[in-house]
């Protein structure tokens, strides 16, 4: 599992933009990357730490900022167009259809998809 106490005495934020339009703030997204970093430090991450802006037409831009003494590590997925969303839509149907019947997540399918599966 992820250990974060690897980065002492550094601030984490997650900073999140949608278009205008988008009703939630913070976004779902947002806040599963607030888990996993709460996972990682092994304690919640304090929900002031989440930002969200709504500006434009964004289709959806996720950060997890890292802020040290002197640095800034971010890690950052920028969604350029909503193609994408149906185009991973289809990516895990096709996943699907090759499972045996049953409830599957899609932690299942990204594990695979990390292998070098579907």
């Amino acid at each position: 599992s992820s250990d974060l106490r690897l980065l002492p005495g550094f601030d984490i934020d997650i900073v999140e933009t949608h278009h205008v339009r988008k009703l939630d703030a913070p976004s779902g997204t947002a806040k599963s990357l607030a888990e996993a970093v709460g996972r990682g430090l092994r304690k919640p991450l304090d929900s002031s730490r989440i930002h969200a802006i709504r500006a434009g037409d964004v289709v959806g831009d996720h950060e997890v900022v890292f802020s040290g003494a002197g640095e800034r590590v971010t890690i950052a997925h920028r969604a350029t167009s909503r193609d994408l969303f149906a185009l991973g839509a289809l990516r895990m149907a096709r996943w699907l259809a090759g499972q045996a019947p049953g409830m599957h997540t899609a932690d299942e399918w990204f594990t695979d998809f990390a292998r070098g599966g579907n």
